[in-house]
């Protein structure tokens, strides 16, 4: 058989991994290494080489995105249409199943999904039912714990309070939860998957049934799985069904939220005779960004190891600039986007990345003074947006009138009388009955007053209107009466023109993206599926189409992505790595793995700064270079601050030799701003102190004699310029 139309696009090593033996498999994909061409080509080979059914075949991403990206290649390489194909999310496959089995998975047929906002709306409501302060039970906090306990698969019952009366408090928040959840026919995200794995357990031949269904199991970015995802995975393949991981231990960088790397070494040991490929030919970047991000993550222990390489050119050195302070080093990327633009360069083409939040704003303050348009990227998504939630709880009441999550959204939006004390009324009689907040309308109308009563039974009614009205219509038009006749179009019109604009063609672009929808499964209706559809898609970050500007996020948003330039700030130690990961080994080595994801993101420079002094939530500190600049060699470093005489990195020991710098003014867009001495008597950097503003750093001196002026950034008073003549500064 002619098998040049699979392999004849791959490497060595991708063509080794993607003909592999019908055998438990790991490929160990580097950064950039082509690790989404393999799972594709390794689909298409066991399809036409080795002669397994499409619809033998389920493959698991961690994004919608990449769902499709997958949907969309095995499509056009098979030729054949990918909906009837297993190919998706942990969160979505399951949800697929739960539809198919809801009997067995205890559901009720129409249950809903809960997204986050939903779910710590009833977290609040229970707190608030069982009469407990939210300042001491923080809603945030209790929903922590539920979904941390959820992903190790645990339930109540199986949870030992150990002693600890705030543990035992959680327990029984975390029972409440359930019964609510129970009671109203709804499930969170991490329900979807202990749901599924625990009815495989539970119900005889189900497992069995969907192994021989599924022979082949395919699970990419295997380094993101959390306990129950690889419970999941061990559960539905069994000792039959052929598992297939793609996985880097060294892009591991959610253990916070319940990732585990270790369960890359877990699979090994899981599996008879795990076969490991290794795919290390990086098509991204240049051999000295590989190099620098080789020598930082190879201080980590217990990697299953590969080492970055790349066919292309050495590139240019790593620019490494020492800042003052933390608006030295904003000033300073900006300079550099402005010289990459001047160049000829995209703006699109740049990102600031950085380990905090915090770190965004003096970045922001600096482009926004530059005329130079950014986007912070991780701001709300589509699905998100509170008009676009109004509109979705409306659709959810009309399918599911016991969604109390959706019907306290909008029983009083547009507002119609129905205040607080109506709703406590509501939750009261729906705690009493067990029933939900829907229900419990008929048994509570003699206790509410005939104002409270007449304007609930009006919202009534129009849920039930809008039911009957809908029925039978196509989808994007029962998604377009719902908006129109709720009120919501109306009621956001009021809204300050702009923003009411915006919201006005938010709903619009709602009833857009019904109109484009296609379910996946045939066996719900268009509503149900488009609202399943609807709080997935919430759950992750989807990116948007956006003007060229230049990109800024933090190092966690940055995983997936890359850029021809990259400017990787604050590397200070407290900063990157975080001050409490620094006394923890395995906090520590996560960080390291940030730090290589953040490098790896470049395609052609990367730039490093860090700070001597940097203001974080109004207190100034001193921090040392980040030690994962000292990992790096330094005859991959190139200082890019001018200097008046060749020296070396601040950050380098005394015993190693000095790297001549070969930068000069114009790599700082031409000027001599980051000189070491400054003309006036004082250096950059020189702490001084004013008789009005203060104490403050001088950041820059223009000009010469009596003309000259200086630049100080004042604790109080910020950054200002000042008369060398006048100033009368005095150095501290």
């Amino acid at each position: 058989m002619d098998v040049s139309h699979i392999l004849g696009a791959l490497n060595d090593a991708q063509r080794q991994a993607v003909t592999a033996p019908l055998a438990p498999t790991l490929v160990l994909a580097g950064a950039g290494s082509g690790k989404t061409r393999v799972l594709t080509h390794r689909v298409e080979w066991l399809v036409q080489v080795e002669g397994v059914s499409p619809h033998g075949v389920l493959a698991v991403t961690f994004t919608n995105k990449a769902a499709g990206e997958m949907r969309h290649r095995i499509e056009t390489q098979l030729g054949l249409p990918s909906a009837p194909l297993w190919i998706g999310t942990f969160h979505g496959i399951c949800h697929r199943l739960l539809r198919l089995h809801w009997r067995e998975a205890g559901l009720p047929q129409g249950f809903q999904i809960l997204d986050a906002e939903d779910q710590q709306r009833l977290v609040k409501k229970i707190i608030r039912g069982l009469n407990l302060d939210e300042a001491r039970w923080v809603p945030r906090e209790v929903t922590w714990f539920i979904n941390a306990q959820k992903d190790e698969g645990l339930r109540p019952t199986q949870l030992k309070d150990q002693g600890d009366p705030t543990r035992r408090q959680m327990i029984s928040l975390y029972e409440a939860y359930e019964d609510a959840c129970r009671r109203n026919g709804v499930v969170d995200f991490a329900e979807l998957l202990l749901r599924s794995c625990e009815m495989w357990r539970k119900v005889p031949g189900l497992a069995d049934h969907y192994r021989s269904r599924f022979g082949h199991v395919l699970v990419d970015e295997f380094q993101d799985t959390n306990t129950i995802q690889y419970q999941w995975l061990k559960t539905l393949v069994g000792a039959t069904s052929i598992p297939y991981v793609v996985g880097d231990d060294d892009q591991s960088i959610y253990r916070w939220r319940g990732a585990r790397v270790e369960n890359l070494r877990q699979y090994q040991r899981d599996f008879h005779s795990v076969q490991l490929f290794r795919l290390e030919q990086n098509y991204r970047s240049t051999g000295n960004i590989l190099a620098a991000a080789n020598a930082i993550i190879t201080n980590n222990t217990g990697r299953i190891g590969k080492k970055l390489w790349t066919s292309g050119a050495r590139g240019e050195a790593i620019r490494l600039f020492r800042a003052f302070n933390e608006r030295d080093e904003a000033e300073f990327v900006v300079a550099m986007i402005r010289d990459w633009v001047a160049r000829g360069g995209n703006r699109r083409d740049t990102a600031i990345l950085y380990r905090s939040n915090a770190q965004s704003r003096v970045f922001e303050e600096y482009l926004l003074a530059s005329r130079i348009p950014y986007r912070v990227y991780g701001g709300l998504r589509f699905f998100e947006r509170q008009e676009i939630k109004d509109a979705l709880a409306y659709l959810r009441l009309v399918s599911n009138r016991d969604d109390d999550s959706s019907f306290e959204r909008v029983v009083n939006l547009p507002t119609r009388g129905i205040g607080a004390r109506t709703l406590e009324v509501l939750r009261a009689h729906s705690r009493a009955s067990a029933v939900s907040m829907w229900r419990a309308c008929a048994a509570c109308t003699e206790e509410l007053g005939t104002k409270a009563a007449a304007s609930l039974q009006a919202f009534l009614l129009l849920i039930e209107r809008l039911d009957a009205d809908t029925r039978g219509l196509p989808l994007h038009e029962q998604v377009d009466h719902v908006i129109q006749a709720s009120g919501l179009v109306d009621h956001y019109r009021k809204e300050k023109a702009d923003k009411g604009e915006a919201r006005l063609e938010n709903l619009e672009e709602l009833v857009s993206a019904a109109r484009g929808f296609e379910p996946e499964d045939g066996e719900l209706s268009p509503l149900m599926a488009f609202l399943s559809h609807a709080v997935l898609e919430s759950g992750e970050g989807q990116a948007e189409e956006w003007e060229d500007c230049v990109q800024m996020m933090t190092l966690h948003s940055a995983k997936g992505l890359e850029f021809p330039v990259v400017f990787l700030c604050g590397l200070e130690d407290g900063l990157f790595p975080h001050q409490r990961s620094i006394v923890d080994v395995q906090g520590l080595e996560e960080e390291r793995r940030l730090c290589y994801v953040g490098a790896t993101r470049a395609m052609r420079q990367l730039y490093i700064t860090y700070a001597e002094q940097r203001r974080m939530h109004g207190v100034d500190s001193y921090g040392a270079p980040s030690r994962f600049i000292a990992e790096i060699p330094p005859e991959l470093l190139e200082e890019v601050r001018p200097k008046i005489q060749v020296s070396r990195p601040a950050y380098l020991p005394q015993s190693r030799p000095a790297t001549p710098s070969r930068s000069s003014a114009s790599a700082a867009g031409g000027r001599q701003r980051y000189q070491d001495e400054s003309p006036g008597g004082l250096k950059l950097g020189q702490r001084v102190r004013h008789q009005k503003f203060g104490d403050g750093v001088v950041l820059n001196v223009e000009g010469h004699g009596a003309n000259a002026r200086v630049q100080v950034n004042f604790e109080r008073q910020g950054s200002k310029w000042l008369m060398m003549g006048y100033a009368n500064l005095e150095v501290v």
